[in-house]
C-alpha cells in the first residue's frame, strides 16, 4: 500500500515554490511558450540529461552548473526553439537567458537552470524572450503550476502534472512535478522535459542518487518512437521548507521519500507515453523471472519499443509472435522453454509452447483499452510548425488507469521490471512528416 496521497498543485504544491507560464511570442501560434519555477530559498538541485552526443545549449549549461554547485533557485524553460546544434551563438543565448532572469529575480545567474524545447537547429528568439522575462517574473504565483505546465509543451495534446504528499518525522512532505513530451521519446531519456519540486531537506549526493534511480524506473523506461532527443532534461529541486530533519543517508525516511519521488516520475513518464504522437492507447510491459532488475527492464523496453508490436496493438491484432520475437532479441539470455506471454488476461504462450486463446475476445480487449483512454485526435494540426496549433480549451487529461498489459515471464529469477509505451498509428507519420513544413 502506498504511503502517500495525491494532492493538487503540481510543482507549487510543495512549500516555498512559485511558478508561471506566459505567451512571450516564441511560438508562431501565440500559445504559451515561456515557463518559470522559483524556490523561495536556495534548493538542493539534481539533474539527469540526454545521453545524445548532440546536445542543446541548455543541457551543457545545466551540466556545468551542477558540477560546480549542487543548488539552484530557479528553472527557466522556453518552448518553440530547441537551441540545439546552434553553435557558440546558441551557447551565448543560454548565458544571456540566465543573466537576464538573474537580474530580474535579483539572484546570481548561477542559481538558475535552463531548459528548451522545440525545433532542433533553431536559436531562441531572444527579442521576445528579453521582453517576456519581466512579465514572466511578474506572473509568478503559488498557484502557477498549471500555467507553467501549459507553457512547456509543443506537440503534446495534454499537460502533465502530479503532486503527492507523505509524512516524514510527523510533518507533511510534498513532491510535485510537471513534464512535456509526445514524440522523439526513447529510453536513456527522450524529447522530454520534467521538473520536480520537493520541500524535504536532502543531502546533495543522496538527492542525485535518488533522482537517477527514479529516472531509470520511469523516464528511461518509456518509448514512443525509438528516437532520443538533444534536449532531454529532468531537474529536481529540494528546498527543505517542510522543516523536516535533513535526510543525509539511506534509511527508512530516505526510502520513503525515494519511493514517492519514483511514483511522481512514473506518473509523468506514463503520461508522456500515453500522449505519444498519434497514439491511441498506453502499453505497459511487465517482465518477471529475469536474473535481475536490469535484465528484466531491458526485455520490457525492447518489447514496448518494437515497431511491430506497437503496430499490432494499433491494429488490435493479438499477435503474440511479435512479442516473443522482441523478447528474444533483447540481448538477455533465457531458455525458450521458460517463456510465458499474456495479453491482459489472455494466456498465449506457456513453457515456450503456444496456447489456444479466443482471438476475437483478445482483439476486443485491445479495442476496449483504446476506448477507455480516448484521445482528441481531431485536434491534430495539419501544420506542425514548432507546436500544435488549435484551441486547447477542450483538452482533458487522458486516463492512465487502463493500459494494454503485456506480461512476460522468462524464467524463475527474482528480477522484474516494467516499461511503458504506446501504439504506432498512421498519424505518427503525418505529424512528423509535417513538423517543420
Amino acid at each position: 500500500m502506498n504511503s502517500w496521497q495525491e494532492i493538487t498543485g503540481g510543482v507549487t504544491a510543495p512549500r516555498g515554490y512559485r511558478a508561471a507560464g506566459i505567451t512571450a511570442g516564441l511560438k508562431a501560434s501565440g500559445l504559451p511558450d515561456l515557463a518559470l519555477i522559483v524556490s523561495d530559498v536556495e534548493a538542493i538541485a539534481a539533474g539527469v540529461f540526454t545521453t545524445s552526443q548532440v546536445k542543446a545549449a541548455c543541457v551543457d549549461y545545466c551540466r556545468q552548473r551542477l558540477q560546480v554547485r549542487h543548488s539552484a533557485r530557479a528553472i527557466l524553460c522556453n518552448a518553440g526553439q530547441a537551441n540545439a546544434a546552434t553553435g557558440n551563438e546558441g551557447w551565448l543565448d543560454a548565458l544571456e537567458c540566465a543573466m537576464l532572469l538573474g537580474q530580474e529575480l535579483n539572484m546570481p545567474s548561477e542559481s538558475i537552470l535552463l531548459a528548451s524545447t522545440g525545433v532542433i537547429g533553431q536559436r531562441i528568439k531572444m527579442e521576445p524572450l528579453r521582453s517576456g522575462i519581466p512579465k514572466l517574473v511578474a506572473a509568478l504565483s503559488s498557484t502557477g503550476s498549471n500555467a507553467a505546465a501549459g507553457a512547456i509543451i509543443t506537440t503534446d495534446l495534454v499537460t502533465k502534472s502530479i503532486a503527492l504528499e507523505t509524512t516524514i518525522g510527523d510533518r507533511p512532505v510534498r513532491i510535485g512535478g510537471i513534464a512535456k513530451g509526445s514524440g522523439m521519446i526513447h529510453p536513456n531519456m527522450a524529447t522530454m522535459l520534467a521538473f520536480v519540486t520537493c520541500d524535504a531537506a536532502v543531502a546533495p549526493a543522496l538527492w542525485q542518487q535518488m533522482l537517477s534511480r527514479a529516472a531509470d524506473r520511469s523516464f528511461n523506461s518509456i518509448t514512443v518512437d525509438g528516437d532520443t532527443s538533444t534536449n532531454d532534461s529532468l531537474i529536481a529541486l529540494a528546498n527543505g521548507q517542510s522543516r523536516t530533519p535533513a535526510i543525509t543517508e539511506m534509511g527508512t525516511e530516505a526510502e520513503k521519500l525515494e519511493a514517492m519521488l519514483t511514483a511522481v516520475c512514473q506518473h509523468l513518464a506514463k503520461a508522456i507515453a500515453r500522449d505519444g504522437e498519434g497514439a491511441t492507447c498506453l502499453i505497459e510491459v511487465q517482465v518477471t523471472g529475469a536474473s535481475n532488475e536490469q535484465a528484466a527492464n531491458q526485455i520490457a523496453k525492447t518489447i514496448v519499443g518494437s515497431s511491430l508490436v506497437k503496430s499490432a496493438i494499433f491494429g488490435r491484432d493479438p499477435n503474440w509472435g511479435r512479442i516473443a520475437a522482441a523478447a528474444g532479441r533483447a540481448g538477455i539470455p533465457f531458455e525458450q522453454e521458460n517463456l510465458q506471454i499474456k495479453l491482459g488476461d489472455f494466456l498465449m504462450m506457456e513453457n515456450g509452447q503456444p496456447i489456444a486463446f479466443d482471438r476475437t475476445a483478445a482483439s476486443a480487449y485491445l479495442k476496449q483499452a483504446a476506448a477507455n483512454a480516448s484521445k482528441p485526435q481531431d485536434m491534430m494540426a495539419t501544420n506542425m510548425s514548432n507546436d500544435l496549433s488549435g484551441d486547447r480549451s477542450t483538452i482533458k487529461p487522458q486516463s492512465l488507469d487502463n493500459p494494454v498489459i503485456i506480461a512476460v515471464s522468462v524464467g524463475n529469477g527474482h528480477g522484474s521490471g516494467k516499461a511503458w509505451g504506446c501504439d504506432l498509428s498512421y498519424d505518427y507519420v503525418k505529424i512528423n512528416a509535417e513538423y517543420t513544413t
